[in-house]
């Protein structure tokens, strides 16, 4: 028989491919927009805050004054790791990557909820709230560990993002740099069916719990083609060392086809919104009083400026955040290391709105795949090969 005839069209990567509806996000790549639950992220990044925004993803809307304190407190109580995840993560931390190790510590977190396989509508919102507190604990413990030094009990006076950088750096952070972090949880909590998105629903749609799902997700977002972009991009830019060599190395990198990390997008055919906020912040370090920071700043926007003159308005390739999020992250005192977890750490809350969300009417996903091997070979046994 022709294995081929009545061939259907094949999306590769499921692109263009639409599998749900849903009310959680929306990215329009080809105006350079994303809003959650409707609200364009300029405005959040700039009048909101990270907490308020994980109310809005769970909750399809913002809180009153009441609610948000209410909320905020969930979160606070929630920050505290139980003492076997902590020794886990110290094992671990100095020798696995550190995504794998978040990975392994999320999973664990299982093993410690009552809750765990409670599948009603408010356990999943209770460990949703736990699951995005306990990410960023996790997430600043790493960077502890690796740093070879001690545990650092999280502070429930401090706010989400104070608290992180209290817990990574055993010191009290100032107000200008939580905000910026803040910021950086804030744009990278939700982007639509991204691949971890993708992979926590894959995982959910099976009925498998929340722990399970997100865990699918943290997988998925250790590969370098979805997380881990800012964390090579600084790289280059180091590589780079100093904004004088921007030109060369561009054009080199060019010339060899090798990839500038940090641009072009599987959807924003245009300036990624996300990259434009993270970017202002990145322009104040020029005058930083720390020469590593004023140098990364000077490179990136070199590079930024090559690229968009090369490739941008030409073939339609532009900054996305990652692009300028390592030296932002770097300015903060954050080692490279955990730029990626962080990212899982913020993104938790749009992994679990869509979760929340999808369980509503859930569908198994089970995509087709076409077979384009032989048929009805013949069985020779292995003494007469």
């Amino acid at each position: 028989m022709d294995i081929n005839e009545g061939k259907p069209e094949i999306h590769a990567g499921l692109e263009g491919i639409y599998f749900t509806e849903s009310s959680v996000c929306k990215v329009d790549g080809q105006q350079g927009r994303l809003y959650y639950r409707g609200y364009p992220i300029e405005t959040l990044a700039n009048s909101s805050n990270f907490t308020e925004v994980a109310y809005l993803l769970l909750y399809g809307k913002l809180p009153t004054g009441q609610e948000l304190d209410a909320f905020d407190a969930q979160m606070r109580e929630e920050r505290s790791l139980p003492g076997e995840v902590i020794a886990e993560i110290g094992r671990t931390a100095a020798r696995a990557h550190p995504m794998d190790t978040m990975r392994t510590a999320i999973s664990m977190l299982s093993a410690y909820d009552a809750e765990a396989y409670n599948d009603s509508p408010d356990a999943n919102m209770r460990k949703s709230i736990r699951l995005i507190s306990k990410s960023a604990s996790i997430a600043a413990t790493i960077g502890r560990y690796r740093s070879g030094k001690l545990y650092v009990a999280p502070d429930a006076s401090l706010s989400h993002a104070e608290n992180f950088l209290y817990m990574l750096s055993g010191e009290k952070p100032d107000k200008v740099d939580a905000r910026i972090l803040d910021v950086m949880f804030t744009v990278h909590a939700e982007h639509s069916s991204n691949a971890s998105t993708f992979g926590v629903l894959v995982a959910g749609s099976t009925l498998a719990d929340l722990y399970s799902s997100v865990t699918a997700g943290m997988a998925v977002l250790k590969g370098p083609l979805h997380g881990g972009a800012d964390e090579a991009a600084l790289r280059m830019m180091r590589e780079i060392g100093s904004a004088d060599n921007t030109e060369r190395y561009i054009d080199d990198a060019l010339a060899g086809k090798k990839k500038i990390m940090g641009f072009g997008h599987r959807v924003y055919k245009t300036y990624d919104p996300r990259a434009r906020i993270v970017r202002s912040y990145l322009e104040s370090l020029l005058s930083s009083p720390y020469e590593e920071q004023r140098n990364l700043a000077q490179i990136a926007l070199s590079a930024e400026k090559l690229m968009i003159d090369r490739l941008g308005k030409a073939k339609g390739i532009w900054p996305n955040i990652d692009f300028f999020a390592g030296p932002v992250y770097v300015s903060l005192g954050i080692p490279a290391e955990v730029f990626t977890p962080i990212f899982a750490a913020a993104r938790m809350a749009g992994w679990c709105a869509h979760m929340l969300e999808y369980w509503k009417s859930n569908k198994l996903l089970r995509p087709l795949e076409y077979y384009s091997g032989q048929l009805d070979l013949d069985y020779v046994p292995v003494e007469k090969r």
